[in-house]
């Protein structure tokens, strides 16, 4: 590598266990008056959001308390109404990916209407900025990403369109690892999976650089020795700490580069096909790994090490299938799906995902090029 550019996010990050209890004090310290909250039922149901209403108080004008996965258009929409109607300064996504990347188009969306309604372009930016506050209860990363997905369902066919913004990164995230020791073994192993795909992702990245690289490679060692543990006991406050660790690295390490093939497929799959992404990125990962092994073995090299594989006298390629094979027992010691088909993709839709797919910018990104569908739809149908 003989050059990189990257570009650094103004954001605060703090980690540790009860630190939920310090989000009225970053309110006033950032002068927050109007807070609006983003998160779902099951944060309501284990008294998560019932809590933070109590820490926030009267800051708290808004709550969009049943947001759907994937980010629903329609619900973005209502969001964007609801803020608007409460002059909403900063946005709350409390939860997973979902969530989180609520909040982030309901900020982008009411950023991007308080700047046309604003007269002095002098003035325009200071009026457009509302703040993103992320509290992640998962290990999916959106949290430390300047990127989410909007889902267009009710369009033939259903899409999945991603934003790029820097300016929706989050202001501020909260990693409070005591809000994940109730978090189900299932989410556990999906969002783990996700977090590790993000490390994987960004070690051969055509944009990676030095920060990128040494955060994925400490989130993968972090993670692999994590994860297993939280899955198979989930109030395991020091294993979850750990993992929380990892998944924050994990999307410290995606944030400032650009993602390929196994991200794009996985958003075309959840956005088309209604795959949920932990388990598009459980089932996908080992084969992308393989599909990209010829072009990218060199990269992988301390991705095995920092599993901890014995790879003494193994050429870079037989490694990168010895990671892969980690991953495919990883998910399958998770008892997550491990093929299309059991998450009801149906076998003749693969042509369509694989056009879809090669339509996508993100695929496009991917170090082995791909100059084809029919390299996807073939990638697909090994997965099947």
């Amino acid at each position: 590598m003989d050059e990189f550019r990257y570009v650094s996010l103004a954001q605060e990050v703090v980690f540790g266990p009860g630190c939920l209890d310090r989000i009225s004090e970053a309110a006033e310290r950032y002068g927050w008056q109007r807070l609006m909250l983003c998160t779902n039922r099951s944060m309501r149901a284990d008294g998560i959001a019932a809590r933070l209403e109590s820490l926030l108080g009267g800051r708290l004008v808004a709550v969009l308390d049943g947001v759907q996965p994937h980010v629903q258009a329609e619900q973005v929409a209502q969001a964007l109404t609801l803020a608007a109607k409460k002059k909403v300064q900063a946005v709350i996504g409390l939860g997973g990916g979902s969530p989180i990347g609520m909040a982030k188009a309901a900020a982008s969306e009411l950023a991007q209407k308080h700047k046309k309604s604003t007269p002095s372009p002098a003035t325009a930016d200071n009026h457009s900025h509302i703040a993103v506050i992320a509290i992640p209860t998962t290990y999916a990363g959106s949290e430390m990403t300047p990127v989410y997905g909007v889902t267009y369902a009710h369009e033939s066919p259903p899409r999945k369109v991603t934003v790029h913004n820097p300016k929706i990164t989050p202001r501020l995230v909260l990693y409070d690892p005591e809000l994940t020791l109730d978090l189900p073994p299932e989410m556990t192993a999906s969002t783990g999976i996700n977090a590790l795909a993000h490390c994987i992702e960004a070690l051969y990245s055509f944009t990676r650089h030095p920060l990128s690289t040494a955060a994925a490679l400490s989130g993968i060692q972090h993670i692999t020795h994590a994860l297993l543990r939280c899955y198979n006991d989930g109030k395991d406050l020091e294993a979850r700490s750990e993992m929380l660790i990892g998944a924050h690295l994990a999307g410290q390490s995606l944030s400032s580069v650009s993602m390929g093939l196994h991200h794009g497929i996985c958003h075309v799959l959840g956005g088309t096909a209604n795959v949920p992404h932990g388990f598009a990125n459980s089932i996908m990962l080992p084969h992308v790994i393989r599909f990209n092994a010829e072009a990218v073995a060199q990269q992988l090299l301390p991705a095995a090490s920092a599993m901890s594989l014995h790879t003494d006298g193994l050429r870079p390629v037989a490694i990168a299938e010895k990671t892969a094979q980690r991953v495919h027992k990883i998910v399958h010691d998770m008892k997550l799906p491990q093929r299309l088909r059991e998450v009801d993709v149906k076998e003749e839709d693969l042509p369509h995902l694989a056009q879809l797919g090669f339509q996508n910018h993100t695929v496009q990104n991917n170090p082995r090029p791909i100059v084809n569908a029919k390299q996807i739809e073939d990638l697909l149908r090994e997965a099947w």
